[in-house]
C-alpha cells in the first residue's frame, strides 16, 4: 500500500477530538484505502485490532433493506467491552439515516469515528439535524502530481516524461498503480465517470431525459476553465433546439457537484474585496474526466492546465477564488488563513507573458505572485513575479 500521508497526518492531527470525520471525495479517488492507512496506523500506534471495527457499506454488501437501526446494532455488537473503539465506516450513505446511527454511536459509546462517501447523500440536510457542529469533513482528491510520483517510484523514466503522462492520465489511483496506454485508461476513468452519473445522479434523481442531461454534461466539459452561467448553458441549448430550464441546469450542476464531479471556482472582487455570484467557473475533478468524454488532443491540454493548478492549490489548503481586479482577472487568487498567493497559468510563456504578468503587476500588494507555465525555458523573475514550470509548482513550496 503507497502511504498518502498528507490525509493521513490530517487524521493523526484530529484523533480523539470528538468530530465525526467525513472523507468526500469522487469515487475511486482513494478514501477506502486512506482508511486501510489509518486502520494500519492506529495497529502501530498501540490500539488493539479488535478495537477497530471496519464496516463497508457499498451497494453491493449491503441488503436493501437494512436500516440506520440495523447499523447501529451491528456495530454495538461488535464492541465488546467498555474500552475505546475506532470507527472505520466506507461508503456510508448507502444506509438511509445513517446520520442518526453515526449520531447515536458519537454520544453513547465511547468510539472515535471515521468515515467516507462520494455523493450527495453523504452531505444530505439530515448531516445539519444530526451532527451539527459535530463532524469535520475533509476532502479527498484523485493524486496530486508529488502523490503520483510515489506511485510511480520504481518506473525509471524522468519527472518531466511523468508529468507528460499525469497531463494525459490524470490521477485516478487504480490508473497510477497500472501501465496503462492511454485508451485503456481512459475506459477506466469512463467506467468510474458512469458509475457516478448512474448510481449518484441519475438514479437518485430520476433524471429521465439522459441525453439532455449528458448534453448539459458534456458543454462543461468543453468549458471548463471558461466562465458562464446556467443562464448560457440554457440558451446554448436553446439554440440547439434543445428546451431546458434555467432552474433544470441549476439542479444538473448541483447534482454534479454533490457527486465531487464539478468544483465551483467563484469570483472575487480583488478592489471590493467581496465574493461576486456571477460568471463562476467548473473544474472537473481530474483531468481524465474530460478525455474520457471528450477524446485526448494535445491541444486541451492548455486548458485543463488551470484545473491542475486549481486543484493543486485546494490540496493544499487555499480558498481559490477567480481574481477580478477591476477589468482584469488574475486566474487564481488563493488564501489560506493570513496567506494569499496570485496565480497566472499559461501553456507557453512567450504567447501571453505580456498580458499574464501586467495583470499580476497591477496588483499592488506584497503576496506573492506566479506566472505557471509549461515554457521549458522560462524559469524567472519579472519584477517580482515569478515565472515557474509547472513541475517546480506542483512539487515546491508555495
Amino acid at each position: 500500500m503507497i502511504i498518502r500521508p498528507q490525509y493521513l497526518n490530517t487524521l493523526r492531527t484530529f484523533r480523539d477530538v470528538p468530530l465525526v470525520k467525513i472523507l468526500a471525495g469522487i469515487r475511486r479517488c482513494g478514501k477506502s484505502t486512506i482508511l486501510d492507512m489509518l486502520r494500519d496506523d492506529l495497529i502501530e500506534s498501540g490500539v488493539a485490532a479488535d478495537h477497530i471495527i471496519s464496516m463497508r457499506y457499498t451497494s453491493e454488501d449491503v441488503p436493501d433493506e437494512m436500516t440506520d437501526k440495523d447499523m447501529y446494532r451491528h456495530i454495538k455488537e461488535r464492541m465488546t467491552d467498555g474500552g475505546r473503539f475506532y470507527l472505520l465506516l466506507d461508503e456510508v450513505q448507502e444506509i438511509d439515516g445513517w446520520e442518526k446511527a453515526v449520531n447515536s454511536l458519537l454520544e453513547n459509546a465511547n468510539t472515535d469515528i471515521y468515515i467516507t462517501g462520494s455523493n450527495s447523500k453523504l452531505m444530505s440536510g439530515e448531516i445539519s439535524t444530526y451532527l451539527t457542529g459535530r463532524y469535520l469533513s475533509i476532502p479527498v482528491y484523485t493524486l496530486s502530481f508529488a502523490e503520483y510520483l510515489e506511485f510511480k517510484n520504481s518506473d525509471p523514466r524522468s519527472p518531466k516524461e511523468l508529468l507528460n503522462e499525469y497531463l494525459r492520465l490524470g490521477g485516478f489511483p487504480i490508473v497510477a498503480l497500472g501501465h496503462f496506454d492511454e485508451r485503456s485508461a481512459y475506459q477506466i476513468v469512463e467506467g468510474i465517470y458512469h458509475s457516478v452519473i448512474t448510481s449518484d445522479i441519475t438514479r437518485r434523481h430520476n433524471i429521465s431525459n439522459f441525453d439532455l442531461f449528458n448534453r448539459v454534461v458534456r458543454y462543461i466539459v468543453e468549458n471548463v476553465g471558461k466562465t458562464f452561467s446556467a443562464n448560457a448553458i440554457a440558451k446554448f441549448l436553446k439554440n440547439e433546439g434543445r428546451s431546458l430550464s434555467v432552474e433544470a441546469v441549476y439542479n444538473y450542476l448541483n447534482w454534479l457537484e454533490k457527486a465531487f464531479v464539478i468544483y465551483r471556482c467563484r469570483r472575487y472582487d480583488l478592489q471590493g474585496k467581496s465574493v461576486l455570484k456571477t460568471q463562476e467557473k467548473f473544474y472537473l475533478a481530474d483531468p481524465s474526466l474530460k478525455y474520457c468524454i471528450m477524446g485526448f488532443n494535445p491541444k486541451s491540454i492548455a486548458a485543463m492546465l488551470e484545473n491542475i493548478v486549481y486543484f493543486e492549490l485546494r490540496r493544499r489548503g487555499y480558498e481559490v477564488y477567480i481574481g477580478k481586479n477591476e477589468t482584469k482577472e488574475i486566474d487564481f487568487a488563493a488564501v489560506r488563513r493570513d496567506e494569499r498567493i496570485y496565480v497566472q497559468v499559461c501553456r507557453n510563456l512567450p504567447e501571453a507573458s505580456d498580458r499574464e504578468v501586467a495583470n499580476l503587476l497591477e496588483l499592488k500588494d506584497h503576496y506573492p505572485k506566479y506566472v505557471v507555465t509549461l515554457d521549458e525555458l522560462a524559469a524567472g523573475n519579472i519584477n517580482g513575479v515569478k515565472i515557474v514550470h509547472l513541475a517546480d509548482f506542483l512539487l515546491g513550496d508555495l
